[in-house]
């Protein structure tokens, strides 16, 4: 019972701490007044949009961390760590940098830079733990995505 009660706190931490600083820049910087002014094509995803996907993303990059933290993953991978921070802060920076100050053009390199940062996590977790590795997958796809949007977004 103790075991059990640890790994839920830590299984929270793992939780809370990106989902709160996700929360935390969109209330902060949500609005997104120069992304809502743009015409855009139809296909360009709504800005709730963006914050639920976001916050699904963090959600899903917690648990992952949190399921190779749970088996030593961060010891045997030693670099997985600094990688699944860079990913986090890639992740609340292109938030206000993109919506709120409307610069395409650095959001873009944050974007394929965030890609890239996920397709290493993705390769230091799945090793460690198979089901972190499948939870990567869908955050790849969406930061593909909303590269595929900043891309766009430029030529606006």
């Amino acid at each position: 019972m103790p075991m059990m009660r640890q790994a839920f706190k830590s299984l929270t931490v793992a939780l809370a701490v990106p989902l709160s600083l996700t929360m935390i820049i969109i209330f902060t910087f949500g609005s997104g007044p120069k992304y809502r002014a743009l015409q855009k094509p139809f296909w360009f995803p709504r800005l709730w949009l963006i914050h639920v996907a976001s916050l699904g993303s963090s959600f899903l990059m917690g648990m992952s961390a949190w399921l190779v933290w749970a088996e030593g993953g961060f010891h045997r991978q030693p670099d997985a760590l600094p990688l699944y921070i860079a990913q986090v802060s890639l992740s609340l920076i292109w938030d206000p940098l993109v919506l709120k100050i409307g610069a395409s053009h650095v959001g873009l390199l944050f974007c394929v830079v965030h890609f890239g940062t996920l397709v290493a996590c993705y390769q230091k977790f799945r090793p460690v733990n198979p089901i972190a590795g499948a939870f990567v997958k869908p955050c790849l796809v969406w930061v593909a995505f909303l590269t595929f949007v900043n891309f766009k977004l430029i030529f606006i």
